[in-house]
């Protein structure tokens, strides 16, 4: 094998996993330029072409499809080899990258990764927010951050966060305007800031109380991609949203919003690290794992 072939499998690896020139530099800290570069240069040696490209997107071709399919088990081969070097060293040391949602990342890792930094200073953590459902493996991430009832069966998930509960919110002025909600049906006659997942599915407000269970597809004037921004928007009167208790603890106490609905707001199960069962775990997750149990 010519010494360059590996690192250009690994660049279109990467690019075939981001169907981004762009992004699979970013994630082998190389320019798009170097990348392009390598994947040509694959090309040509290969004598096929292995993506289609245009000005706005990247995607596999049938050869490069089939290339990949052969490819990924070899190059993760590869991975685990130079990982288990790790088990030689002092102190894991590595990238770590993980997917979770913005909220997650919001909330969670602030408290959490400077310590963890500090305890390992040979570990990098890369983290991509992305409120989106994919395949953590597909994707080259060690492992994501997501709801307990969203991780897939096939994975180990640890606690990450604690309890977590929904927060139906409003301004005091949308309040006094439309009156307070005393049952969830109530919404349906309310303005609803509305979230839209990346997949373009609506999210269906969930209440609970007792034993009853309710998923309303409330109406409003407004959807965002991202709650922070429904947050905002109920500061200034817009109408109610529902979004994690703890992103708006802050503004409840300060009196820019109000809670409603809070029996019908209960505890739940939250966040959950998770990862592969069948593939080896990286010193770096290892680590982190261990750092979550001690530390929350």
């Amino acid at each position: 094998m010519r010494p360059d072939n590996l690192s250009h499998l690994a660049a279109f690896a990467a690019v075939a996993r981001h169907a981004s020139f762009r992004k699979a530099g970013a994630e082998l800290t190389l320019t798009t330029s170097a990348i392009s570069y390598a994947i040509r240069g694959l090309e040509e040696r290969l004598g096929v072409t292995l993506f289609h490209r245009t000005t706005r997107s990247v995607s596999l071709t049938e050869a490069g499809q089939r290339l990949l399919e052969r490819l990924q088990p070899a190059l993760r081969d590869v991975g685990d080899a130079l990982e288990e070097m790790n088990d030689f060293r002092a102190h894991p040391a590595g990238t770590l990258r993980m997917n979770m949602p913005r909220v997650a990342g919001q909330l969670l890792l602030p408290p959490l990764l400077p310590g963890f930094l500090a305890a390992y200073p040979d570990i990098h953590f890369e983290a991509v927010d992305d409120d989106g459902m994919i395949d953590i493996v597909a994707s080259g991430y060690d492992a994501g951050i997501r709801f307990h009832e969203s991780v897939p069966e096939d994975m180990i998930a640890v606690p990450f966060g604690g309890m977590q509960k929904g927060a139906c919110v409003a301004s005091p002025e949308y309040i006094a305007r439309r009156g307070v909600p005393l049952h969830p049906y109530d919404l349906l006659q309310h303005d609803c800031i509305r979230f839209r997942f990346p997949s373009g599915r609506l999210y269906k407000w969930e209440f609970e109380q007792g034993e009853t269970k309710l998923e309303l597809d409330v109406r409003g004037r407004c959807t965002f991609g991202d709650l922070c921004v429904s947050i905002d928007a109920a500061i200034a009167g817009v109408g109610l949203t529902l979004v994690l208790d703890d992103q708006v603890d802050e503004y409840v106490r300060d009196g820019k919003l109000v809670r409603v609905l809070e029996d019908w707001c209960p505890p739940y199960p939250g966040f959950m690290v998770y990862y592969p069962r069948q593939r080896r775990v990286t010193s770096a997750l290892r680590a982190f794992i261990e750092y979550l149990r001690d530390h929350t």
